[in-house]
């Protein structure tokens, strides 16, 4: 095999190959074996550890408007090299190029929200607090940090974590997920182009013995994770046992209410674009439809399901593409047991994306895009996060009803309403359990300047990730009260300095 074919991890700024397990990477629109990926353990993290120990020293006493500088070149360096990483991002995942391009841009758009770090570390200052007594607050890097990350967006969700955690002075360690790790390589090379000190920023590949051995490591300060909830859970709890910081985004089951004074078409492209873009797997994409009222309900399924069989399906790389394959064969295999439960479970399957066979392309990891009318709350594919083209139809009879059906699901990521009525518009806002709302916007992924996360069993810690809140969980502050010595009056004082 080729030194070529293999995806190595990058440790104090050079890809290298320690260790000798490897794991096959697909492409998902051929099924063909495209690269073998080096899988890590505990010595590699320790490697990792060690040289970003040694990093932070230099890199967290550089000034923030340096670092910001470099993460300026940076951003060029990922502008200009938007085409080819859009295309390692379909060749691994599968995503249709366009959609892989906007999650680059997603992610660009947090390295543009550290670039201006110097204003978001700005600390706090209080003159006399006391006679010839001065406060000072300010914040400071944790250290080595680490980033566990999906593969659904193996651009956008890394950009989440890093760019942050640098600008904030923190070296970083990245363990990107194993279907999809080659872009995790590219951005290291990339930052090393823009500058970056080697050991600042680093990749160890793997499954779960890594995800371990950086829990366990007690010279990792903090994890930032996003995936399931079972492992967003398990991180969180084994992190927070071993003394870190974590924050930990897990799984979603995101309903759109469409009320009955809602505009049916624009509705109708919302859903198209939520429910199927990149085949589904996101974690804000819209997996059930709540319409209020029956008659509600058969117009939006009558305009639905002629745009779901018209969904255009096939390989990434084809411009007229609207959805690509999915990630692996066990994720399809995974979506289409979904599908067959809940035929089983009595819902009505309006469109089948079962047996979707693409010319030239019979090996892909493709399905259809799926419509489930007449889903109840107790089916497992109303309660589980299917993450894959279903979208399932839940009617209600109110709001209120529509409402507490969001309010009793077990996970609260994301949210969104349809409607022109402006009460009713405020009063899902200000009621709905959920972390981020939209209101006639179907996904509503915050812009970088504020901060993403959901509520209940979507997220475990207390942050959300990137904008202001990304900032307060990468650093942490220091409050200094300040005298000197002309101030200091003779004799002990048995009162607080400030009292005196």
């Amino acid at each position: 095999m080729s030194e070529l074919t293999v995806v190595d991890h990058v440790i104090h700024g050079r890809e290298s190959c320690p260790s000798t397990s490897r794991s096959p990477i697909f492409n998902p629109a051929t099924g063909e074996i495209t690269r073998h990926l080096m899988l890590g353990g505990s010595a590699e993290v320790e490697l990792a550890v060690k040289a970003a120990c040694k990093a932070f020293i230099g890199w967290s006493a550089t000034p923030p408007h340096v670092r910001a500088r470099t993460l300026f070149r940076f951003r060029d360096l990922i502008e200009r090299n938007l085409d080819k990483l859009a295309a390692i991002i379909t060749a691994e995942h599968g995503k249709i190029l366009s959609d892989a391009k906007g999650e680059v841009i997603r992610g660009l758009e947090v390295v543009e929200f550290a670039c201006g770090i110097p204003q978001a570390l700005k600390g706090e200052f209080s003159e006399q607090v006391g006679n010839s007594i001065n406060a000072v607050s300010f914040r400071q890097p944790l250290g080595v940090v680490a980033g566990i990350t999906p593969f659904n967006f193996p651009a956008m969700v890394p950009m989440w974590m890093f760019p942050v955690a640098l600008a904030c002075g923190n070296a970083f360690i990245l363990k990107p997920s194993e279907r999809d790790p080659s872009l995790a390589n590219e951005l290291a090379a990339l930052l090393a182009e823009a500058g970056l000190p080697d050991g600042v920023f680093q990749v160890i590949h793997g499954g779960k013995p890594v995800v371990d051995a950086i829990l366990d490591h007690p010279d990792i300060a903090a994890v930032s994770f996003v995936g399931s909830t079972p492992i967003a859970e398990y991180v969180h709890n084994r992190g927070t046992a071993a003394g870190k910081r974590v924050q930990a985004l897990g799984g979603a089951k995101n309903h759109m209410i469409v009320m009955p004074d809602a505009d049916l078409d624009k509705a109708v492209d919302a859903l198209m674009g939520a429910a199927y873009g990149s085949a589904g797997e996101r974690c804000m994409a819209i997996s059930v439809a709540v319409p209020v009222g029956m008659k509600t309900a058969d117009a939006l399924i009558e305009r639905l399901e002629p745009k779901i069989r018209m969904l255009k399906v096939g390989p990434g790389t084809e411009a007229e593409a609207e959805m690509g394959p999915l990630v692996t064969r066990e994720h399809a295999d995974k979506v289409l047991g979904y599908i067959n439960t809940g035929v089983a479970e009595g819902a009505k399957l309006v469109v089948d994306g079962r047996d979707l066979n693409i010319q030239g392309y019979e090996k892909g990891f493709f399905v259809g895009g799926t419509l489930f009318d007449h889903v109840s709350p107790s089916m497992r594919i109303y309660r589980e996060e299917i993450f894959g083209p279903v979208l399932s139809i839940v009617r209600t009879e109110s709001f209120d009803e529509a409402l507490n059906l969001i309010d009793t699901h077990e996970f609260g990521n994301g949210t969104a309403i349809f409607t022109r009525d402006g009460d009713t518009a405020h009063a899902f806002l200000s009621r709905v359990q959920a972390g981020m709302v939209g209101v006639n916007v179907p996904i509503p992924v915050p812009m970088a300047f504020h901060s993403f996360g959901g509520w209940k069993r979507s997220l475990f810690g207390d942050h959300h990730m990137h904008g202001p809140e990304g900032v307060r969980f990468y650093t942490r502050l220091k409050t200094a009260t300040l005298r000197w010595p002309k101030g200091i009056r003779a004799g002990a004082e048995f009162v607080m300095p400030t009292l005196s």
